[in-house]
C-alpha cells in the first residue's frame, strides 16, 4: 500500500485550503489554476448527470493528501494495523 500512496502523492494534487466539505474541489482548482467557483459549478452539473459523482468525491477525499501531506485512508489503515 505504501507504493500506492507514494504514487498518489506524486500527482501533486492535494485537498485545498478553500474547503466547504473535504477540500477536494479546492485542491483540483488550485492544481489546475482555475477559480474554485467554476470547479464547484462543474461538479454540481456532474452530480445532476447520472453517474457516481458523490462516490468519486468520497474516494478522492479518502486518497488525496491534505495540506500537511496526510492521506486519511493511509492513516486509517496504519491505525488499524497497530491495533
Amino acid at each position: 500500500m505504501d507504493k500506492f500512496f507514494s504514487i498518489v502523492r506524486g500527482f501533486g494534487l492535494q485537498r485545498g485550503p478553500q474547503r466547504w466539505v473535504g477540500g477536494v474541489l479546492g485542491g483540483i482548482a488550485a492544481k489546475t489554476n482555475v477559480d474554485v467557483a467554476f470547479v464547484r459549478i462543474a461538479f454540481l452539473v456532474f452530480c445532476l448527470l447520472p453517474g457516481p459523482a458523490v462516490v468519486f468525491y468520497l474516494l478522492a477525499w479518502g486518497i488525496l493528501p491534505d495540506q500537511r501531506n496526510v492521506i486519511p485512508l493511509q492513516a486509517f489503515l496504519e491505525r488499524r494495523s497497530l491495533s
